[in-house]
C-alpha cells in the first residue's frame, strides 16, 4: 500500500489537516483533546467539500454507546483497542477500494449524464 500519511495530535488540528490535505481516509482516535473524535467525524461529514472521506473511528471504549455515537456522527467504520495490526491493515485497504470504486462510479454517472444531455434532441416550438 503506496499511501502518504499526515498525523493530527488534537481534534482541532484535525480539521485543519482535513482542509489542507484532503485525505482517501481518516483513521480518528475517539478519545483526543480540543474536540472528540465524535465531534471532528460530524464536522467532517456534515462538510459537502470533506464528505465523501472515508472515517475509522479508534477508541478503547468499546461500549455499545460508543459505536451508535461513532455510527450518528458518520464514521464509515469503527475498530475497538486493542488493535490488531492485519485487521487493522485489511480494514484500511478495503476502504480504500471502496473510496476509489465509489470514485469510479461517480465518474460514470458524470459521463452518462452527460452523454444522455447530448443525445436529447432540442424541440422547438413555432
Amino acid at each position: 500500500m503506496d499511501c502518504q500519511i499526515s498525523v493530527a495530535a488534537d481534534g482541532r488540528q484535525t480539521l485543519e489537516k482535513v482542509a489542507e490535505f484532503q485525505p482517501d481516509l481518516i483513521l480518528l482516535d475517539i478519545m483526543m483533546p480540543k474536540l472528540s473524535g465524535f465531534e471532528v467525524c460530524k464536522k467532517i461529514k456534515e462538510d459537502p467539500a470533506t464528505r465523501h472521506i472515508m472515517v475509522l473511528m479508534v477508541t478503547a471504549l468499546g461500549e455499545l454507546g460508543d459505536i451508535e455515537r461513532a455510527v450518528a456522527a458518520g464514521c464509515d467504520d469503527f475498530l475497538s483497542k486493542p488493535i490488531n495490526k492485519y485487521a487493522l491493515v485489511k480494514r484500511v485497504e478495503n476502504m480504500l477500494k471502496l473510496r476509489h470504486v465509489t470514485d469510479e462510479l461517480e465518474r460514470i454517472r458524470r459521463y452518462i449524464d452527460g452523454v444522455e444531455d447530448a443525445s436529447v434532441p432540442e424541440r422547438r416550438c413555432g
